[in-house]
């Protein structure tokens, strides 16, 4: 069974693993945090386990270590949070801060989605289902979010740059998923 999870005012999940990253800023001024954003990761693409999407988002990538690392050399990103293949709810970012993970990125007309989101990238590919742990560490962590912060808006990444962006993808399972 999943824990429960509670955000506490400081912004950090009392159930998650830290792993502090340095990409982040400060959120603008009076910004309501209204939006969760899905992502999903691999590293390599297409495999799962190992720490590095947690050293891609902590900038400790050894990019010499997979040809497919060359084109992540000078990016620097994080998600607040990553839930992991066997449902460990790992956390980067402070969800008062502005994390930087969605790019370029528009939703209902509003510029620059990392403003007013928190991301959550889950351990997975457009090509796999996710499983039974993933759904279960996000059925625990949306209510959290939504408890601490204003969250009116649930999307994928692909909603809010659709050009550039296929996740969370065709094996996510929307119905599986309730914010409110």
């Amino acid at each position: 069974m999943t824990p429960a999870c509670i955000v506490a005012t400081d912004g950090w999940c009392t159930t998650a693993r830290r792993v502090p990253s340095p990409n982040h800023d400060a959120r603008p001024q009076g910004t309501a945090i209204d939006m969760a954003v899905l992502h999903n990761i691999s590293l390599p693409p297409g495999e799962f386990g190992g720490d590095d999407i947690e050293r891609l988002f902590t900038n400790t990538l050894d990019c010499a270590s997979h040809p497919f690392y060359a084109g992540l050399a000078n990016l620097r990103v994080a998600a607040h949070f990553l839930i992991r293949r066997d449902g460990e709810l790992v956390q980067f970012v402070s969800c008062n801060e502005r994390a930087w993970h969605a790019g370029v990125s528009r939703w209902l007309g509003r510029e620059r989605c990392n403003d007013f989101s928190i991301g959550i990238e889950i351990e997975g590919s457009d090509y796999v289902p996710f499983n039974e742990a993933q759904y279960a560490t996000l059925a625990a962590l949306l209510p959290a979010l939504r408890q601490a912060y204003p969250i009116r808006h649930l999307v994928g990444h692909n909603d809010i740059a659709p050009l550039r962006k296929t996740d969370p993808g065709p094996f996510f399972d929307w119905q599986r998923v309730r914010l409110f």
